[in-house]
């Protein structure tokens, strides 16, 4: 027992006993083992079951561990002999320990409860309104924002932190801040132009910046776009400002298809334009109306130059596949009624002299001795 309470150490005038060395340790080690509950897959599937919000759920773990090893290293120094008064204010601030976790606590209640209001007026209270539902999207992620922000503000204010003394500092670093932060703000700001003009809203399939796929989210900074390759691209919000945005549903979602077409001259243009349109028709994609229909753009140096117009409302997320699935139904009419889709073509005028013209077999080419393949040859 003599052992315990023989002093180890003098830290700071006080002496640290080896009862107090092993309180500390246990302490600190409980804080650490705390920390990592917070931080493991079972705790974070825990908050997803209770619907707090995936922003609010990603966020509330860190802040969850970094309370926990404050709080238990404090307690262990304590434990060790070395005071640290909770109720005293910290060096350089004016906020105690306890203010402190108050202050955290207040901002996650903020942080859940801006997550819960933009649910609730999403999921219940807009869901029956008449509204369009992605301007019911809108008003919910705006509402969620102001509260975000008149939370935080009302936190700060009651916690001594008051916003009118930062004006001086504000002032001072609010040149260089506003120069690295600019690109932020900008993204704020056209978010928040996206959420009320709604130029693009949730499901629209979009091409922006050389992205094409379903708009998924309309964040505060970003947008995330889901491709056809199941690839989530984040696009920041002021390339929906500033650059031209192709959206494929906006307003109306039938789209219109174009798919060119060579035949050979020579060929019944009339047979052909009736088969296209019935390899258009049979489809089950292609909108009865408006109706499919063939025109003819131009005589080219090879080829009669055709094209199929289609209607759709259901292919715009998969263009790709809808004009493949209309070319292979065609090349397979096409064979059927020997149509030909030619290859380019020249016309080759010899005014003298002889050239020597070799033709390859078109079934079986017969090998000479040699190995090599004999050919048909003749005289022009």
């Amino acid at each position: 027992m003599q052992f315990f309470t023989h002093p180890l150490w003098r830290i700071g005038g006080r002496y640290v006993t080896a009862a107090g060395f092993v309180a500390f340790a246990l302490l600190f080690a409980a804080g650490l083992l705390l920390a990592h509950i917070f931080q493991s897959e079972t705790f974070r599937r825990l908050l997803t079951r209770l619907k707090l919000g995936k922003n609010f759920a990603s966020i509330v773990p860190s802040i969850l561990s970094l309370a926990a090893l404050i709080f238990f290293t404090v307690t262990a120094v304590n434990a060790a002999g070395i005071p640290l008064a909770w109720n005293r204010p910290l060096p350089g601030i004016a906020l105690t320990l306890v203010q402190i976790f108050l202050l955290i606590a207040l901002l996650l209640a903020v942080f859940w409860f801006s997550a819960r209001t933009k649910t609730f007026l999403f999921n219940r209270l807009l869901v029956n309104s008449g509204l369009d539902r992605s301007l019911q999207y809108a008003i919910s992620q705006i509402a969620s924002n102001v509260v975000l922000v008149t939370g935080v503000f009302i936190v700060l204010d009651n916690a001594g932190i008051h916003l009118g003394t930062l004006t001086v500092f504000a002032g001072a670093v609010g040149v260089g801040v506003g120069f690295g932060l600019q690109n932020i703000a900008s993204n704020f700001i056209s978010g928040l132009v996206i959420l009320a003009e709604r130029p693009i809203t949730i499901g629209d399939r979009v091409e922006v910046a050389g992205v094409t796929g379903q708009v998924q989210q309309i964040r505060a900074r970003s947008t995330v776009i889901l491709t056809n390759d199941n690839i989530a691209m984040i696009v920041p919000n002021t390339k929906f400002i500033d650059s031209p945005v192709k959206n494929w549903t906006y307003g109306d979602p039938r789209i219109r298809f174009r798919l060119p077409v060579g035949v050979a001259y020579g060929s019944d243009l009339e047979r052909v334009r009736e088969a296209m349109v019935e390899i258009a028709r049979a489809n089950q994609h292609v909108l009865r109306d408006p109706a499919p229909n063939v025109y003819l753009n131009s005589f080219g140096e090879s080829a009669i130059n055709l094209e199929l117009v289609v209607w759709s409302d259901e292919m715009s997320n998969r263009p790709s596949r809808f004009r493949s699935d209309l070319n292979f139904a065609l090349a397979r009419k096409f064979r059927e009624m020997g149509v030909e889709i030619p290859s380019p073509q020249r016309d080759l005028n010899i005014r003298g002299g002889t050239v020597r013209v070799q033709m390859a077999e078109n079934q079986h080419d017969r090998k000479g001795s040699d190995g090599a393949v004999e050919q048909n040859a003749g005289a022009v």
